[in-house]
């Protein structure tokens, strides 16, 4: 059984076990909404991304972290992604 979480310099990442990459990838994303739902298929990204619930270690604000392998992809979730 693999880690349940993983810290980072600015998070404490909880994996989605929906992510088909299980990786953090460079660009990345805090959406402050915990229970928002992000289907990221639905966004079309031409590089791998993956989904993580996290809790941001400056502040302690949970929400959600998307890393993204291409800077273009990042634009484009910033750019679509409206809370529901």
């Amino acid at each position: 059984m693999g880690e349940r979480t993983i810290t980072t310099a600015d998070y404490k990442l909880f994996p989605s076990p929906r992510n088909v990459h299980r990786e953090i990838f460079e660009y990345q994303v805090f959406v402050p909404y915990p229970y928002a739902l992000i289907d990221l298929p639905g966004f079309f990204f031409k590089g791998k991304a993956s989904l993580y619930s996290a809790c941001r270690l400056s502040d302690m604000k949970m929400g959600q972290v998307v890393t993204l392998e291409l800077a273009e992809d990042q634009a484009r979730f910033t750019s679509r992604f409206v809370a529901d």
